[in-house]
């Protein structure tokens, strides 16, 4: 028997109110599914939408219509008001940004912070030392705050504090945008180890197609708020059919790049 899509979206959408140009529609009708383990991830230019779906994942941005489900079990879009019932909803999805600094407390050393998520969420104090270990830091940067850790170890960090509650899925906007190509790779195997490992299913927004093909198995390009192409990562990334997709592959700079043929890719894109 096939198991089912750990993580499934259906039929997102979102606008917003702009004062005086009317409403700006954010997503539309966005719908896919993750496996238990899987990664998906999800592409476009800015303003595309991307991170608006990130956001209504996690629960940070309420959905006009549709629905997350998290193992068959539609998420509540209102943050529940009993305490046990906001744990239990944080347990299903966690969120990495893009700047560390949103997920920690600049007061709390790297242990005390990881300490802190576990109590909160029920689960053993001692498992901090577990954590720190899994995302590849020692005993000198346990004992720093984050402005004495570097821009690297301040996202390990953040990704360890995600995993803190135990999540089945871990969203990530643009966690490696901000750091060095060499630091990106680290961090990159580190979640593909860890999604290995534990099962969790990881949700990637980016607008970096080489990073988004090393760390999916799925890919759905976003433009203009509405999903233009999905698929397998590989063969949409290498033989895209929807024109805006060629026009992202066709910007990105590589040997024998021609910017003329991003400009000729735009022109087609514009035109579909």
């Amino acid at each position: 028997m096939t198991e089912g899509p750990l993580l499934v979206a259906d039929g997102l959408r979102k606008s917003y109110s702009l004062p005086g140009r009317g409403r700006l529609t954010a997503a539309e009708d966005v719908s896919f599914g993750v496996p238990r383990g899987g990664s998906l991830g999800i592409v476009g230019e800015s303003g595309s939408g991307k991170t608006t779906v990130a956001r209504m994942l996690a629960g940070l941005v309420r959905p006009d219509a549709g629905t997350v489900s998290v193992d068959g079990r539609p998420r509540e879009t209102r943050t529940p008001r009993r305490k046990a019932a906001r744990l239990a909803r944080a347990r299903e999805i966690q969120m990495v940004f893009q700047d560390p600094y949103v997920s920690l407390d600049p007061r709390l050393t790297a242990d005390r912070c990881l300490r802190t998520a576990l109590r909160l969420h029920g689960r053993d104090e001692d498992l901090a030392a577990d954590l720190l270990d899994r995302v590849g830091l020692g005993e000198r940067e346990a004992a720093a705050r984050p402005r004495q850790l570097s821009g690297g170890q301040r996202q390990r960090l953040a990704i360890a504090r995600a995993l803190a509650p135990g999540p089945r899925v871990l969203v990530l906007d643009e966690a490696v945008a901000a750091l060095d190509v060499s630091i990106q790779a680290q961090i990159l195997r580190l979640l593909d180890e860890i999604r290995r490992d534990t099962g969790v299913a990881l949700v990637f927004v980016g607008h970096d197609l080489a990073v988004v093909q090393h760390i999916t198995d799925d890919v759905l390009v976003m433009r203009q708020g509405r999903i233009v192409e999905q698929g397998p990562t590989r063969q949409v990334l290498t033989d895209p059919a929807h024109p805006y997709t060629r026009l992202l592959l066709a910007a990105v700079p590589g040997e024998g790049w021609d910017p003329g043929t991003a400009v000729e890719a735009r022109a087609a894109a514009l035109s579909s």
